[in-house]
């Protein structure tokens, strides 16, 4: 029979025969560790793990077997085959660059993802997804419709299978019910070395204060505004001679990289979350 790949990911209290007790699940179904990462956390007390392995077991039978050793350590945890390419959501509103980035990487096979749907609060983009052969759905927002088409927009998440939703500049604040949905599953680049310069407008900002190092922040969103758990962050080393404009586009470059990368990490199952922090096996 043909080998299958698949990919474990686990947290839980940190206790002694962890390892040992998913080492011998695996070798009871005849599997073999292709690469492991773990990680004992002081602070939290709790345990993270993520495999990869190989073996001629079936998803089914694999996942029907770990509930019991899941259970004995209180583990939370997510087994998937290694080759499945996440059905990804991109919203998106003027700047796209971000999308663009994406689309791209998609198509060439550099992001392990399959964009099924571009969104936008405006109809800007829509060029970039006919360019790529992926479907655009255009949904203005008011603060009187916007609760109406985020519903909408959750009815085409349902609808499509969708595994997560990147916000690739998408000018606009999710509600909390969306937010509450989504956790976990909603990844946002923000244009700024979060904690620092908030909101909409961060290069005149750091241009202000003078700074020395901007960057970009991709993390899950939450109902705090610009505060979810940070998955990658990105910098770039700049001077008295960079304009607001020099900034802007040197940050556009950091956000498409940062971005991409947090995107890797969800799609090939590398994060987990510890808090308000996460925990990335790259």
């Amino acid at each position: 029979m043909a080998h299958n790949e698949y990919i474990l990911t686990l947290h839980c209290p940190d206790r002694p025969g962890l390892v040992f007790a998913v080492s011998k699940w695996l070798v009871g179904h005849g599997c073999n560790i292709v690469a492991s990462d773990q990680f004992g956390d002081p602070h939290s007390g709790r345990f993270f793990l993520r495999l990869a392995f190989v073996g001629e077991a079936t998803l089914g039978a694999l996942m029907d077997s770990f509930v019991a050793v899941a259970d004995r350590y209180g583990m939370s945890w997510g087994l998937w085959p290694a080759g499945e390419r996440p059905r990804v959501l991109i919203m998106v509103s003027k700047y796209e660059h971000c999308l663009a980035d994406l689309l791209h990487r998609a198509r060439v096979g550099d992001l392990p993802i399959d964009v099924d749907l571009v969104l936008s609060n405006h109809p800007d983009a829509g060029y970039l997804a006919t360019a790529f052969d992926v479907d655009f759905l255009h949904l203005p927002i008011t603060p009187e419709n916007k609760a109406l088409q985020e519903r909408k927009m959750l009815a085409e998440v349902r609808a499509r299978g969708i595994d997560f939703v990147v916000l690739a500049r998408y000018m606009q604040i999710l509600t909390e019910g969306t937010c509450s949905t989504l956790a976990g599953r909603a990844i946002n680049i923000h244009h700024s070395y979060l904690p620092s310069f908030k909101g909409a407008r961060p290069y005149p900002q750091a241009h202000e204060r003078g700074v020395k190092i901007i960057g970009a922040t991709a993390h899950y969103v939450t109902p705090d505004l610009d505060e979810g758990p940070i998955i990658e962050q990105g910098t770039a080393r700049v001077d008295h001679r960079h304009t607001p404009a020099d900034l802007e586009a040197a940050g556009r470059n950091i956000e498409t990289q940062v971005l991409a990368r947090a995107v890797r990490y969800q799609a090939e199952h590398r994060i987990l979350l510890n808090g308000a922090r996460t925990v990335v096996f790259r």
